[in-house]
């Protein structure tokens, strides 16, 4: 996990009991307030409020003026929305703090609007933080009662799931749910595959369970999204399908100045539509049927013989916008995975994104797997 002021951020494929608590311990210690332009203003690169009222909780009361120090994702909504462009007042707040507080300020003072800030107060009576810099329409949904909706979806839908592992990141949640028991062979898909970590092979194991990631973004870097995924019995690689996958966008009414609470009756109505988003999704992609159809659009493309693997897979790589290192990686994975197909090619995908450190990365890595699919047999 990585942490500022002693308040953990982020954390890496850990298991749900361990996630939830970090998401309540998270929870306990937000600030939403909407705050006018002028109660805004930036302070040796940090966020100070001025004038904002106290939040109340069972706890007891926690000042919301102060100084908040800003994450990567509020600085870039610090630039979005006041037009600032990202790479400078990144470059600013490295090399030149005194002008990164001047353009803020400036562009702050102009405004003359409202915005939400997301933050966290510290457990430790020091700097809080700013965790995203929104609109004021931006409805709040967060990861803690997103996830509870949604596993009560699942426990509606009368399935029986595992959870495969939880990441956290400044930007979004990811929980990816597997079904065991909803799964269908793939013989043809895996007869020459082998899984670049234990080496066994796809002929003994064909099998392919369904499954789908719950993600959601607290910070503005997304919609809630359920996203179906196929998981490949010999290497627990995961390859998600985008585009079945239905959104919910966090946008809502302008919010009035002040300490942000959704009503009880507001937060029921969203949460009921997470949860009916999920019974009907699980009903969708942890069918056999769904797999097998899956399998079948699979099969077709994976055939493709590649000839010339390296110059295969930089051009994927180049088109899919991987780094040099990421397709490295991937050449690797694909000559260890020893399917000289284009489904090798999206097997060599699958692997290298459970090897990055980088919860985002990882994600948009296994959804462009498909995509990589395309493009090795020579589809556009």
């Amino acid at each position: 996990m990585t942490s500022t002021s002693a308040l953990a951020l982020t954390t890496r494929d850990i298991d749900l009991k361990n996630f939830v608590d970090l998401l309540r311990h998270q929870q306990a210690h937000k600030v939403d307030v909407v705050v006018h332009s002028e109660q805004i203003r930036a302070v040796g690169t940090r966020l100070q409020l001025t004038g904002t009222s106290p939040l109340l909780s069972p706890s007891g009361v926690t000042a919301t003026s102060g100084l908040y120090t800003p994450t990567r994702v509020c600085d870039q909504g610090l630039a979005s929305k006041l037009g600032i462009p990202q790479q400078y007042l990144r470059r600013l707040r490295a090399e030149k703090p005194q002008l990164y507080d001047a353009n803020v300020n400036g562009w702050l003072k102009s405004a003359d609007r409202r915005f939400l800030l997301r933050g966290l107060h510290s457990e430790r009576g020091g700097h809080g933080i700013a965790r995203a810099f929104l609109s004021d329409s931006y409805r709040i949904i967060d990861n803690l009662d997103v996830l509870t909706a949604a596993l009560e979806g699942v426990r509606q839908a009368g399935v029986q799931v595992q959870i495969d592992g939880c990441d956290l990141t400044e930007r979004r949640m990811y929980v990816r749910v597997i079904c065991p028991q909803v799964g269908a062979l793939a013989p043809d898909l895996l007869r020459n595959y082998r899984s670049p970590f234990t080496g066994a092979t796809g002929a003994e194991n064909p099998l392919v369970f369904a499954g789908f990631v719950i993600a959601n973004s607290e910070t503005g870097c997304g919609a809630f999204t359920l996203i179906p995924r196929l998981v490949f019995q010999v290497c627990r690689n995961g390859m998600t399908i985008t585009t079945d996958a239905p959104r919910h966008v966090h946008l809502g009414a302008r919010m009035d100045e002040g300490i942000v609470r959704w009503s009880a009756d507001t937060s029921q109505k969203n949460l009921a539509l997470v949860t009916a988003q999920t019974r009907d999704a699980v009903a969708t992609y942890l069918d056999v049927d769904y797999v097998r159809a899956k399998l079948n659009e699979l099969s077709g493309l994976a055939h493709t013989v590649v000839d010339d693997p390296a110059r295969t897979i930089e051009s994927v790589a180049k088109k899919l916008s991987f780094t040099e290192e990421q397709q490295e990686l991937i050449l690797g994975h694909f000559i260890k995975g020893a399917d000289l197909s284009a489904g090798g090619v999206m097997h060599a995908v699958t692997s290298v994104a459970r090897t990055i450190p980088d919860a985002d990365i990882s994600h948009e890595m296994e959804n462009s797997a498909l995509r990589a699919l395309h493009l090795a047999a020579g589809r556009r």
